[in-house]
């Protein structure tokens, strides 16, 4: 009988892109946090055309930091014996809360957690950081609506060349500070549509860029702005209204009024009240009701930009209610509960209470939205919420209109049983979070940040209606 020989190989361990050994990079907090405030970075439009204010010093949700608002001078003249004239060179303090905490989590399940970083990278974090950039965006175009003091176009009609020049004129006779840099269009995707259509914008001879803009589909420095596509800047379908009616006087109404006759309201229903939002053909602007008789007399707290005509159609936009009993107390930052809306505000849309103007961010329901800041007054039970009208609001603005004020979060030591890292860059910080969850079999990661957005100077800025 033969012997059987037997040949055992050495043992070879099977290496992955991402062990988990000394060296292994693919699950360190603080190598995600560098590649997530790159991708964040890369990702904010709106955020980084504002003031940004950052101090590495660690803070927590609710906390009120001071930023500054830019102090202003003036030449003062003077002869040979004359002593200079000191001017207070402080620039005056602005209390911005920190009540924007903003977060994406997603597991990595076992299966998946083999992958090299640089898949990692592409599969979760990128998107989860573009979520971010997208937040953030969102609530600092929301502010937008603060700037109806100074519009210029008109709802429903897309803005020409025309439009540019009169916010261009409507900036300088508002003194905001020109120069290349100093001022920014964020125009939304029907925006920039209407004016790469127009000659001025695409004719590489009178462009003055060589045709950089046209080969990129970027409209660049036109008119003193330097122009900006941001899929968050408003834009409103115009399949939501409440009802209609018709001015009622032959003679209409000159630009500038205040007061109006109409007729009895046609389509629609409900009764028309204070704090709705109409808008009349000819003028197609914003305009709130402040005083009613819910069918024949309207007046609104802003005079019409244009003149408007007699049985000029009168679009009037819904009313909802706030539904929670206690009600909501001034500094409220969560969801509200409202009903009575028989459509969903869009998300973007313009909300307002009183006096009080919102954007509306995510995915606004019948029952619930969310705002882009703090309730500024207490909001009762049943209290009506004003939705805006359609149409676009893009924003020019200065750099100093809005601030956006962020702050490290605090990382615990990981013997609590997570890893964390925060890195700060350029006035941004973002915080990455690591641990392993056995109930679900994988890796919990979570990149969150906090900030604070605020408008500094309503004069810094002017709505573009399209």
């Amino acid at each position: 009988m033969s012997k059987m020989t037997f040949v055992v190989s050495a043992p070879k361990a099977i290496a992955f892109d991402n062990d988990f050994g000394t060296n292994n990079r693919a699950y360190v907090p603080e190598v995600w946090a560098q590649e997530s405030l790159m991708v964040l970075e890369e990702n904010l439009v709106a955020a980084n055309l504002v003031h940004r204010s950052f101090e590495n010093e660690i803070a927590e949700y609710g906390d009120v930091v001071n930023t500054r608002r830019p102090g202003k001078f003036e030449a003062v003249r003077k002869v040979d014996s004359d002593s200079v004239t000191i001017q207070d060179a402080d620039a005056e303090k602005v209390q911005v809360k920190l009540n924007q905490h903003l977060h994406t989590s997603f597991l990595i399940k076992d299966g998946e957690m083999t992958k090299s970083f640089k898949d990692l990278v592409t599969e979760f974090l990128t998107p989860a950081v573009r979520s971010l950039a997208n937040g953030i965006d969102q609530i600092v175009l929301a502010s937008t609506y603060e700037f109806l003091g100074n519009q210029v176009g008109k709802l429903g009609t897309d803005p020409t060349k025309a439009t540019i020049i009169a916010a261009n004129t409507k900036m300088n006779n508002n003194n905001v500070p020109g120069g290349m840099g100093q001022r920014n269009f964020i125009l939304s995707p029907n925006a920039e549509g209407a004016l790469l259509a127009e000659s001025e914008f695409t004719k590489v001879n009178e462009a003055g860029d060589g045709g950089i803009a046209l080969n990129q589909a970027l409209l660049g420095n036109k008119f003193g702005f330097n122009f900006y596509m941001d899929q968050n800047t408003p834009s409103i379908a115009s399949s939501q209204t409440t009802g209609s009616g018709a001015i009622n006087l032959i003679a209409g109404y000159a630009a500038g009024s205040t007061s109006f006759v109409i007729d009895a309201r046609g389509s629609g229903t409900g009764t028309l009240s204070v704090g709705m939002w109409v808008t009349i053909a000819g003028d197609m602007t914003p305009l709130r009701v402040t005083a009613t008789n819910g069918t024949t007399t309207m007046t609104v707290a802003t005079g019409t930009r244009y003149a408007v005509a007699n049985d000029a159609a009168i679009t009037i936009y819904p009313a909802g209610a706030v539904d929670l009993t206690a009600g909501y107390a001034a500094g409220w930052v969560k969801d509200l509960v409202t009903k009575s809306f028989t459509d969903a505000p869009l998300k973007g849309q313009m909300l307002s209470y009183t006096d009080d103007v919102y954007g509306l961010i995510n995915t606004p329901t019948a029952i619930k939205s969310s705002l882009n800041r703090e309730t500024q007054t207490i909001m009762a039970d049943d209290a009506a919420l004003n939705v805006g009208p359609a149409g676009d609001y893009s924003l020019a603005i200065h750099p100093n209109a809005i601030a956006l004020v962020t702050r490290p979060l605090i990382t615990v030591p990981s013997e609590y049983g997570v890893r964390q890292a925060v890195v700060n860059y350029n006035g941004l910080s973002i915080r990455i979070s690591m641990q392993y969850d056995g109930n679900k079999q994988g890796m919990l990661v979570t990149a969150d940040l906090l900030c604070g957005v605020k408008v500094l100077d309503a004069n810094l800025g002017c709505i573009m209606l399209g």
